[in-house]
């Protein structure tokens, strides 16, 4: 502990979770753990699809494997220690793990805004441009965007982590959340951290809306190309892909626009662990889902790779 006048700095803090004992919170636990589980082997089949099957090479593929290992990586820095703390009780996380949590949650979650930009441009150019698509979406280009996606996520995962706890913390120790979320760190300073806040709503503004537009003019010029196609099944497979992904998309962006694009005196604790549960544990299990959705070469791909199992059969 350390003093700073007649406030003593507390050195670490408590997560109050997610739930309580009571018998529904046991139950939405368990299913909560189910989700967790159902992310893992989607995501990570997802992934070992993509690397061993040659058809599976394409750019579009390339993105939704990189996607599938961030959400592997957001769930586990998230839900392993929730379940932890629920079970064995406590709660407790020092100042190092709360700002590691901080570090790799706003990466991971920067990460995944960009790359959804660019798979959601990788679309546009597919269906708009497909005389070009092999040109404008090299290999070279699709690693310096996944690259580009790592490293604004990791630069503003450092700089969110590192400000955060660089305020005085005095008083409760207790986070109303099941995770080191900054909003809800932020509200047990001992000092004014206006000014941050403002810095963390533009840094938000880049990490979000400018995605989000990306993605949302590129659906756009999608839909406009796809109104123009003379073919009716040609329409219906590019209007049940496009909605699929907007409605993975939508859910991602608002949840997380919601938490930290909001002033922190309109923060309700409750509020924000539900919002944030849909970016942390729903969007990882529904992407291998929704992206793979009717996917004939994911299918295919999967019922080759039963075949080689000798537990498949024939």
């Amino acid at each position: 502990m350390a003093l700073e006048g007649n406030q003593t700095l507390i050195s670490h803090f408590i997560l109050l979770g997610l739930f309580s004992h009571s018998p529904l919170h046991v139950l939405l636990f368990s299913i909560i753990v189910l989700v967790f589980l159902a992310a893992l082997s989607g995501n990570g089949l997802l992934v070992l699809l993509i690397s061993i099957d040659p058809r599976l090479h394409s750019p579009m593929y390339f993105f939704l494997r990189w996607l599938a290992l961030m959400d592997l990586m957001l769930i586990s820095t998230i839900v392993p220690r929730m379940a932890a703390d629920f079970l064995l009780g406590g709660g407790s996380i020092s100042f190092t793990g709360c700002g590691l949590q901080i570090l790799f949650f706003v990466t991971l979650l920067g990460d995944e805004c960009f790359l959804l930009a660019f798979m959601a441009y990788d679309r546009y150019v597919a269906i708009s441009h497909p005389l070009r698509y092999s040109v404008v979406m090299s290999r070279r280009v699709c690693w310096l965007m996944v690259a580009g996606s790592w490293l604004s996520g990791l630069v503003d995962g450092l700089i969110q982590a590192i400000f955060t706890l660089s305020f005085p913390y005095c008083g409760s120790q207790e986070i109303d959340h099941f995770y080191c979320d900054i909003p809800a760190v932020l509200k047990l300073a001992c000092a004014d951290t206006s000014l941050y806040e403002t810095m963390i709503y533009v840094c938000c503004v880049l990490m979000l809306l400018l995605p989000f537009s990306v993605i949302s003019a590129s659906y756009l010029r999608i839909l406009v190309t796809v109104l123009r196609m003379r073919s009716a099944a040609g329409r219906q497979k590019a209007f049940a892909t496009c909605s699929a992904h907007m409605a993975v998309v939508t859910l991602f962006y608002g949840a997380a626009m919601i938490t930290y694009m909001r002033p922190q005196a309109h923060h309700s604790s409750r509020q924000d662990k539900v919002v944030s549960a849909f970016y942390t544990v729903i969007t990882p299990v529904l992407n291998p889902i929704i992206y793979s959705l009717r996917n004939k070469e994911v299918a295919a791909a999967l019922r080759k790779l039963l075949g080689r199992c000798p537990c498949g059969g024939g």
